[in-house]
């Protein structure tokens, strides 16, 4: 088989022609002309259109024939279209938009992106790590074009830190495919209103549910924008915030307790925050003998045990009565950080029941958290917002590609 048939095979070749392949050093020159029995299309529309003059030679990187690199040269002509009757670039379909590389070497490139570091797949296809991130930034924008969002009716919104110094990203998913819809940089309220402003009014109407943490900002931004859908605070983080105040009061007690009794404590973190049931048979016993003491830290213990019962309510109001009956018990037991968690449910006790109406949670979310975090230390970090979103789109949203003429990988 001849290179010129095989590059004939992985482009779509249609108004044009190969004049010669050449090997200039380490790789392969294909040269293309216009092929005179087609009239050269529009750029935008896609329509025939008249020549009217040309421009000077580009060159696009093509996917490589056994790892001897490709270089197409074309010398692209402008037209004038009938149609948008204003004059444009013609329209090269081997080309990805406006990037010097081919549509089949940026789809091989994308594809291996989703699995490898970016800059290992510039070493394995020999070229820049920016030609990796253009390739990757016209696949995102090939998919964010394509993707339907008009079934999209609950959403999970949550906070990934990017680096160190509180710097996060707010990131919202459809709960019901656990795919990425959007990210942007921050976690205020104007963050997640440039969401439902990219969203739209018509998308954001047809909105049920949507599950977040009790932040304000992100409350307050669901509220101005979504008000007709139901606000559930996700179960899963009231849990962290019920757990974190027990580790308060064990804090606070090691520090109050002379030396004697925080030896005591010491190493027993993990006894009080785990389930009972995962509790090694050795943790078992040192529970056993830290419940005869009457310590404070016991005490919390048992409210975030006896809490666990509140998310089997079978109703709603079964749930609010519970919530009612623990709120006396934690506000009786004059446990500081445990009346500060009874304040902080009162407060939002509307959408915290709401989960007994619509039982969704960011439960998946947080694993997709996980992976996205998985994603950042893959390539060692991204040092800009835009690169780590562009790579949570690409491996996370599920977004459709580009069709190539050929499958390379």
């Amino acid at each position: 088989m001849l290179v010129e048939q095989l590059i004939r095979e992985t482009l779509e070749m249609q108004g044009f022609r190969i004049e010669s392949v050449k090997q200039a050093g380490s790789e392969l020159v294909v040269t293309l002309v216009p092929d005179l029995r087609y009239h050269p299309r529009c750029g935008v529309c896609n329509s025939p259109g008249d020549y009217r003059d040309t421009l000077s030679e580009r060159r696009f990187r093509h996917v490589p024939l056994w790892a001897i690199p490709v270089t197409l040269v074309y010398a692209p002509c402008r037209i004038t279209c009938p149609v948008c009757r204003s004059v444009h670039v013609e329209s090269m379909p081997w080309a990805a938009g406006k990037k010097r590389l081919t549509r089949a070497f940026a789809v091989a490139i994308a594809t291996w992106a989703k699995s490898l570091p970016w800059l290992q797949v510039a070493r394995q296809f020999q070229c820049s790590w920016g030609t990796v991130a253009a390739a990757v930034a016209y696949a995102v924008a090939f998919g964010l074009g394509h993707r339907d969002l008009s079934c999209v009716t609950h959403i999970g919104i949550d906070e990934i830190s990017r680096q160190k110094g509180h710097v996060y990203l707010t990131n919202v998913y459809d709960l019901r495919t656990g795919t990425l819809i959007w990210s942007g940089e921050g976690r205020t309220k104007d963050t997640l209103s440039a969401f439902f402003n990219f969203f739209g009014p018509e998308r954001t109407a047809r909105l049920v549910g949507i599950c977040c943490d009790m932040w304000p900002s992100y409350i307050e931004a669901v509220k101005a924008k979504a008000p007709q859908a139901t606000l559930v605070f996700d179960k899963f983080h009231i849990v962290k915030q019920l757990t974190e105040a027990v580790d308060k009061v064990r804090r606070q007690e090691v520090a109050e307790k002379d030396k004697e009794h925080k030896g005591v404590l010491a190493g027993t973190r993990y006894i009080w925050l785990k389930n009972p049931w995962n509790l090694t048979d050795r943790q078992k016993a040192s529970l056993s003998f830290l419940e005869t003491l009457n310590l404070k830290i016991h005490r919390a213990y048992l409210l975030k045990e006896s809490f666990r019962d509140f998310w089997q309510s079978a109703t709603r109001e079964m749930a609010a009565k519970f919530m009612k009956h623990w709120f006396g018990l934690a506000m009786e037991s004059k446990i500081k950080p445990m009346q500060d968690f009874a304040l902080l449910l009162k407060r939002h006790e509307d959408n915290i029941l709401s989960y007994f109406d619509m039982p969704i949670s960011n439960g998946a979310v947080e694993g997709l958290n996980n992976k996205a975090k998985v994603i950042s230390h893959r390539a060692y970090g991204f040092r800009s917002a835009k690169n780590y979103i562009l790579n949570l789109y690409h491996c996370m949203g599920y977004l459709p590609m580009p069709v190539s003429l050929h499958r390379f990988v």
